[in-house]
C-alpha cells in the first residue's frame, strides 16, 4: 500500500504526507544523503498533511531545491549542514543532531498547517451559520 501511495504523490495524484526531493548523492555530499532520507522517511511516516522536505547534499544544488520546499537541509563543511525554512536560509544544524530535529521541523510544520486549516474551517462553518 505504501508503495503505492508513493508512486501516486511522485505523480501528483496524491498529496498526504511529506514529499522528499533528495540528490542522488555525489563525491560533494556533506552527510550520507541516502541513509538519511530512508531514516527521515521511516520516521515521517506518520505525517499524513501534505508537506515538501528537500535534503540534498551540497551547497551547489541544495539551496535552490531547498528554496521550492516547506523545509530543506543542505549539507554543508564540518558536519554543519544549513536548514531552510519555507525557503529561507534559516539555522544550521551540526550532523548528529540533524535528523531529529528535521524531524521535529517537520511535526512543528505539519501541526501548523493542520491548525491553519482547522482554523479556516471553523471560520467557514461560523460564516455559514
Amino acid at each position: 500500500m505504501r508503495v503505492g501511495y508513493e508512486i501516486l504523490k511522485s505523480l501528483g495524484l496524491r498529496t498526504r504526507g511529506v514529499r522528499v526531493v533528495s540528490c542522488p548523492s555525489c563525491a560533494r555530499q556533506g552527510f550520507d544523503v541516502i541513509r538519511t532520507v530512508e531514516a527521515l522517511e521511516q520516521r515521517l511516516q506518520h505525517i499524513r498533511t501534505p508537506l515538501s522536505l528537500s535534503v540534498l547534499g551540497c551547497v551547489v544544488n541544495g539551496p535552490g531545491e531547498a528554496r521550492e520546499t516547506d523545509i530543506g537541509i543542505t549539507g554543508g563543511g564540518n558536519s554543519r549542514h544549513m536548514v531552510y525554512l519555507s525557503g529561507v536560509t534559516d539555522h544550521h544544524v551540526q550532523s548528529e543532531a540533524m535528523i531529529d530535529h528535521i524531524v521535529r521541523l517537520v511535526e512543528a510544520k505539519a501541526a501548523e498547517i493542520d491548525a491553519e486549516i482547522e482554523a479556516a474551517s471553523t471560520a467557514g462553518a461560523q460564516a455559514a451559520e
